[in-house]
């Protein structure tokens, strides 16, 4: 896992979930063929989180099993 502090300069499509309201707080996802990059919609000029495809799948499977739900 790495980072870049100007998410602004990947080259990549960024989206939002069709789940996200309208300026609600949220993350926004991009990838590559070398990564997945994730960051605030709030900030997109701020710093991007880059992780392997790999794990970010495993992450988004975590996720809609209901891993990080809170009781």
């Amino acid at each position: 896992m790495s980072h870049v502090e100007r998410a602004s300069d990947l080259a990549i499509r960024w989206r939002k979930s069709s789940r996200s309201a309208q300026g609600s707080e949220c993350v926004e996802v991009g990838a590559t063929a070398e990564f997945a990059a994730i960051r605030d919609s709030k900030n997109p000029a701020g710093p991007a989180l880059l992780i392997a495809p790999g794990t970010f799948a495993a992450m988004l499977q975590a996720v809609k099993a209901g891993r990080f739900d809170q009781a």
